[in-house]
Formats: structure tokens, sequence, C-alpha cells
């Protein structure tokens, strides 16, 4: 799997990672989308490439989705590593948005877009936001594979770690 140096970590991500403390209870089909997230969250710390908004926006998501303990799954110790390091990144990956209404100035404009799920709108305007647009990590939430195109068009990148689950999973939905 080639993992991006610089992207930003959807919640899903760490949540699917924190699967792994009751191996016997992952289901079948989720059972390597739990391996390639714990991967995935373990390279984001190595490499240092988190991109986050300088709101605390995503903070809060995770602080309000995983335990700031930072245990006892990975994805626990990711929510504790962002909080311990958000502020000894970069400077370029702490990006600043505008919040209007539900929705943000830096979302793009796309007919494709216009219902996508209001909660991850800040992922997407963070990475449009950043001058590299880097990628979203995304694990299982089969929404984005329907807006992959539009998001594609408009040069946002969506990096699926669980791709077979999620393409599944969305099969069997109308779409976004």
């Amino acid at each position: 799997m080639n993992l991006p140096k610089k992207c930003l970590v959807d919640t899903n991500v760490p949540k699917t990672a924190n699967y792994a403390l009751c191996p016997d209870e992952i289901p079948e089909k989720l059972r390597d989308c739990v391996k390639v997230c714990i991967t995935a969250i373990k390279h984001v710390i190595t490499e240092r490439g988190l991109i986050i908004d300088a709101g605390n926006e995503i903070f809060d998501e995770y602080r309000r989705q995983l335990s700031m303990k930072g245990q006892p799954g990975i994805g626990d110790r990711f929510v504790k590593w962002v909080h311990d390091n958000r502020w000894k990144l970069p400077d370029d990956h702490r990006v600043t948005i505008n919040r209007i209404g539900d929705s943000y100035k830096e979302f793009p404009t796309h007919g494709n877009l216009n219902n996508f799920d209001r909660s991850d709108r800040k992922f997407v305007a963070v990475a449009n936001a950043h001058p590299e647009k880097p990628p979203i990590l995304q694990a299982t939430d089969s929404k984005w594979w329907g807006w992959k195109n539009a998001l594609n068009n408009v040069g946002i990148t969506v990096h699926f770690l669980c791709q077979a689950y999620v393409k599944s999973k969305c099969a069997g939905k109308s779409g976004p």
C-alpha cells in the first residue's frame, strides 16, 4: 500500500483501527480494513504528515469519537498524538477554513457535491484550501465512494483504504 506523506485523516480511520481491540468480533469483510487502518495511522504518526484545520474542528471531532487517554486502541493513541503534536507540526499543516452556515467558504462548488455530508465538509474544505491539496484517507464511509468523481473533478483526492469494502457497500445503496 502506497500512503501519501501528507494527508487528512477522516475520523472513521482511527475508529476502524480501534476494532483491533476485539479481533474475534471483527466481521470477516472488515478484517483487512482494520489492518490497513492501523498501518495508515502508524504511517501518519511516523511521517508527521497530518493536515488539520487551524480552528480545531477536525481535532474536536476526533476528541468526541475517540479516547483522549490514548488507550485502549491505536485510534485512541492517534487522537492523543494529535493532541500532543498538533502545534509541533509545520505551520502549513494547520489550514484556516471559514465557516459559512453549515459549510465552508473553501468547500468546492460542484453540482454533484450539493448533498455532501455536512459533518464531513471540513475535511474537503481543508484539503481544498491547502496549496498542495493533500488526499483524504477514508476507511468505511461508502457515501464518499459516490462522491469520488465529483471530488476528483475539483482536485480533491480520496485515498480509500478499504476500497473493496466501500465499493461493495456503496453498490448496495441508491447513491449519495
